[in-house]
């Protein structure tokens, strides 16, 4: 047990040595480990938050809409331009990030007796919200290159019989798109196998974790446009990456209206505040402003990949995972990703010790911030280094 809690505490068995999740917080020069937006709203957008929150200041005494219908309304405007969807106010749902709309979707789904089948290396916080849940987590192993494998999955589908699939697109930590052929043949896999613990007829939902699609290459779709045709597929969104909102924890989720009601039966009560949704909704009427920098931010992904691809670790070139994400994960073949990390440390530069042993990633950050990046990393790469 942590030293911080008192063994004379009834904490829940199964959490006993167990550490809160959560990225290193550093006060450095250059943070590059979170996955974040690295560009500040513009004042305009500044300004349309502050007017909204002080229209909505003099009714705090009152609970905001537990329905939130205007800032569903709003997801829905900004899907239908983003992957040219039309979906309605009750397929949409928003929560305090994208964190939250995943607990009450193990919420919904989960719990003892149910599985939750993942694809590894994912993001590690999946197995957290079926610990938290009292949900078995079990995995199918990604390919080599951090692709599906549609076979693999499909034969752990069969065999587990989970209540969530949960994929996600791109992948974090590695940046991989997920091939909508591939989602179509886990979807048809899915809309005939049982669910342990339900009653029969009942089928797993199908979940695609979208926290980055707004990087994704041009042209590669996007999983809600999947919706229409299957009632058992949910699509999680966040306000926190491209649209540079990380701060003020708004995610959502686009699925058919009986997912939505399922996890409207968990939430809680008045869960998204009125200060919240007032800023989101300020935040969408400056939807070019909050967006303008992504298409740099995915020049920068390639630039740096191609940059990563020229250096060399133990006389060997560093791999680097393609990705259609703000981050990259590279490396492969380091002995001791721990060391590196540090040292990048020591010169001001927080990246991420995440994923496969031997792997490190990092996300974009302002011209600036990457040149000090690719500063630090060829210095410490220069270092002689112990052999394997």
């Amino acid at each position: 047990m942590s030293e911080s809690i008192p063994a004379s505490l009834p904490l829940r068995n199964d959490l006993i040595g167990e550490e809160p999740y959560g990225a290193p917080q550093l006060d450095v020069p250059v943070c590059l480990n979170v996955n974040e937006n690295p560009y500040a709203p513009d004042p305009a957008v500044c300004d349309s938050i502050a007017a909204r929150v002080r229209r909505i200041a003099p009714t705090l005494n009152r609970y905001p809409d537990r329905e939130h219908i205007e800032l569903r309304q709003a997801f829905a405007t900004y899907l239908k331009r983003e992957s040219g969807v039309d979906l309605s106010v009750d397929q949409l749902w928003g929560a305090n990030g994208s964190n939250e709309i995943m607990l009450q979707v193990f919420q919904a789904f989960g719990g003892p007796g149910r599985t939750a089948l993942g694809c590894d290396p994912t993001y590690s916080m999946y197995p957290e919200y079926a610990r938290d849940t009292f949900t078995a987590w079990r995995v199918a192993h990604r390919n080599e290159d951090f692709t599906l494998n549609v076979e693999r999955t499909i034969a752990a589908i069969n065999e587990v019989h989970p209540a969530i699939v949960l994929l996600t697109s791109p992948n974090n930590p590695t940046g991989t798109p997920l091939n909508m052929a591939d989602l179509k043949r886990i979807l048809a896999a899915c809309e005939t196998a049982p669910v342990a613990g339900a009653a029969e007829g009942v089928h797993p939902v199908v979940v695609v974790d979208e926290a980055y699609i707004e990087f994704r290459n041009l042209g590669t779709p996007s999983a809600v446009t999947l919706i229409g045709e299957h009632p058992n597929l949910a699509v999680s969104r966040t306000m926190s990456k491209a649209f540079a909102f990380a701060g003020a924890r708004v995610g959502y989720m686009a699925a058919s209206k009986g997912i939505i009601d399922c996890l409207r039966i968990v939430r809680m009560p008045y869960h998204l505040s009125a200060i919240t949704q007032a800023a989101a909704l300020a935040a969408f009427e400056h939807t070019d402003e909050q967006l303008s920098r992504v298409g740099h931010l995915r020049d920068i992904r390639q630039q740096t990949a191609a940059w990563l691809k020229t250096q060399t670790y133990q006389g060997r070139p560093l791999e680097v995972a393609e990705s259609e994400s703000n981050f990259l994960l590279f490396g492969g073949h380091f002995a001791d990703r721990d060391r590196i990390f540090r040292e990048l440390l020591d010169r001001g530069v927080l990246i991420r010790v995440v994923g496969p042993e031997g792997w490190l990633r990092v996300c974009m950050g302002t011209d600036e911030e990457m040149a000090r990046f690719r500063t630090a990393l060829a210095e410490v790469l220069a270092e002689p280094q112990d052999a394997d």
